[in-house]
């Protein structure tokens, strides 16, 4: 049997939670601490601030993501990887929430970048991180001679994490499942490789 989390991760699941299915402003610490099942001085002794439990959530998502990607990779390749992690992810929030709700990261940037530097710069940070991953597949790709004439590594990376970006927060606002999104993904993968990618 496993056992049950402790404060600091019953917090951050809790906040991740309430984030994504109303947002961070929407949600106080009374909140938090109930969903969580702590008191506020608990709270308090892990995270001084509201902004240290964003920082908190946006990293406990990265690395979710991260095992996706992971996984996705050794089962589809580099470059097929994207389409295996959104799959994953993606899919796991229609679950939850038997809707789409955004990317997480995506969702706490548009909300905060302009009102919290700590958490945007937060952000900006795992942003860098996810396309230096994805502009190693490319550039292997690339190698391989995979990459259509006059596409730059780099800027595919680049591209790649903004029109994902772009496809969850259209898939959000239209109501649209987790299944249209990786078919947005895979057709973006297309339009940039020479041969199809097996997904």
């Amino acid at each position: 049997m496993d056992e049950r989390p402790g404060p600091r991760e019953r917090i951050v699941r809790a906040a991740a939670a309430l984030f994504l299915a109303r947002s961070y402003t929407g949600v106080g610490i009374a909140e938090i601490c109930a969903a969580a099942d702590v008191r506020k001085g608990t709270l308090y002794h892990f995270f001084p601030s509201k902004a240290e439990i964003g920082k908190a959530v946006l990293d406990w998502h990265a690395a979710a993501f991260d095992r996706h990607f992971t996984r996705a990779e050794h089962a589809n390749g580099e470059i097929a990887a994207l389409v295996g992690a959104v799959t994953g992810v993606q899919s796991g929030i229609e679950r939850r929430f038997g809707r789409i709700v955004g990317c997480p990261m995506g969702n706490l940037a548009a909300e905060l970048a302009t009102t919290e530097v700590e958490v945007r710069e937060h952000l900006a940070r795992i942003f860098a991180a996810w396309e230096e991953r994805l502009a190693v597949g490319c550039r292997r790709a690339a190698a391989a001679g995979r990459l259509r004439a006059g596409v730059d590594p780099e800027r595919m990376a680049h591209l790649l994490l903004a029109q994902v970006q772009g496809a969850i927060l259209l898939a959000k606002a239209r109501e649209r499942t987790a299944a249209e999104i990786v078919a947005d993904v895979d057709e973006l993968l297309r339009l940039y490789l020479v041969t199809e990618v097996a997904v």
